[in-house]
């Protein structure tokens, strides 16, 4: 049966970007887990919403935490969302894979508001998931 080591190799590297994304003083708002032949790596880390998007490509697996600011002038929150990538072009047995390896992920990266599985990028427009981040944050005004 596969352990966490076996599946995510370098733990570290992926909790020590996880701590970025979540620490309020660090500039880094998302990072990108990725599948590397049967293990699942840091791809990258980064800021710009837009390119985090870009790495999303029809061929791949991909999980995603995003920081994402919320609120009003009296009350700015921040919030975490965990994105399942599964590009169209994912053959079935790869697919089915995902669901298990989640798990271990979830290891790791366990705190957020909202969660999401896509398949196309214009679910993951930047506007429809601030929405479902609003809507999971309770009281709105």
């Amino acid at each position: 049966m596969a352990s966490q080591q076996s599946i995510i190799p370098d733990i570290k590297a992926v909790r020590d970007a996880y701590e970025a994304v979540r620490d309020d003083a660090n500039e880094i708002q998302w990072l990108v887990l990725h599948y590397d032949d049967k293990s699942i790596e840091l791809k990258c880390t980064g800021k710009d919403y837009d390119e985090m998007i870009s790495k999303f490509v029809e061929d791949e697996r991909n999980f995603a935490y995003i920081r994402m600011t919320t609120g009003d002038d009296m009350s700015v929150r921040a919030k975490f969302v965990f994105i399942t990538w599964i590009g169209l072009k994912v053959s079935h047995l790869k697919k089915a894979k995902v669901s298990t390896d989640k798990a271990f992920v979830k290891e790791i990266v366990k705190e957020y508001s909202v969660e999401i599985l896509a398949d196309d990028r214009d679910d993951l427009k930047k506007e429809a998931v601030l929405s479902k981040v609003e809507l999971s944050s309770g009281a709105r005004y």
